[in-house]
């Protein structure tokens, strides 16, 4: 049978900004401001897409009630301005558009909360390579009172948790809002939360053809390497805050 081997050419990297998700209550909306109240200290830019949705902070799965009027959570918003120190936000429609006016405050119970959150992953095009490595811890599992022969007994290993690390070698633009920069500064993000990494093995011309690997993210270390002669290039070290989900198979 015939074997394809995959050059790799068709690998690239995707992201979500860290940073970028924030959960406000009801009283966080002032309707005659047209201002959402979220989280202090995070990371949102102006320009930035964003969705809303509601969440149940229990078990952080979709959760109950209705959102401020007239936000849609099909709809993509794009944020107008973000202040850090009081977590004040306004959205538009559009890019670099006018404020969304807000007509009521929606409604909540507890546990659940809004949650503004960055829309989707977006290509990173000044990447040159990425990395990612998986592994498994070994359990000892051993036991005592092996019978006595000429050779040692080995020991015995069952696979334990797993484990992934990656790694990203990115170029420095001269361009403010590129995402590759944007990375650097993220990993000096006090909250990284919102942070995500979907990686193509083969990325095809629809999410059915494609390969990746996906996951949230912290973001743990940036390497710089200045050299006159070459472009200047940044390598991020990464790791997944949970499970990642793979999916190598692609469906017509």
């Amino acid at each position: 049978m015939a074997v394809t081997v995959l050059s790799g050419t068709s690998g690239a990297l995707y992201y979500k900004p860290a940073g970028t998700k924030g959960t406000f209550p009801e009283t966080g909306v002032n309707i005659s401001t047209d201002v959402i109240t979220v989280d202090q200290y995070l990371n949102f830019k102006v320009g930035d897409p964003v969705k809303f949705r509601i969440i149940n902070s229990q078990t952080g799965e979709a959760g109950a009630g209705t959102l401020p009027a007239p936000i849609s959570a099909a709809t993509t918003y794009f944020v107008l301005s973000y202040t850090a120190a009081t977590g004040a936000l306004t959205v538009s429609t559009t890019a670099g558009g006018t404020i969304l006016a807000i007509t009521d405050d929606g409604t909540l119970a507890a546990p659940n909360e809004f949650e503004v959150y960055y829309a989707d992953y977006a290509a990173v095009g000044q990447v040159q390579n990425w990395s990612f490595e998986i592994s498994r811890a070994e359990i000892d599992v051993t036991t005592i009172g092996q019978a006595v022969g000429q050779y040692a007994p080995f020991k015995a290993y069952i696979p334990g948790f797993a484990d992934g690390n990656g790694s990203a070698s990115v170029f420095v633009t001269s361009e403010d809002s590129a995402l590759s920069n944007r990375m650097v500064e993220d990993v000096l993000q006090r909250q990284q939360v919102g942070a995500a990494f979907k990686l193509y093995t083969d990325k095809g011309a629809t999410e059915a053809l494609s390969r990746s690997i996906a996951m949230d993210a912290v973001l743990l270390s940036a390497t710089l390497n200045i050299n006159p002669d070459d472009a200047q290039m940044v390598e991020i070290t990464f790791r997944p805050t949970g499970a990642p989900s793979f999916d190598f198979s692609t469906t017509v």
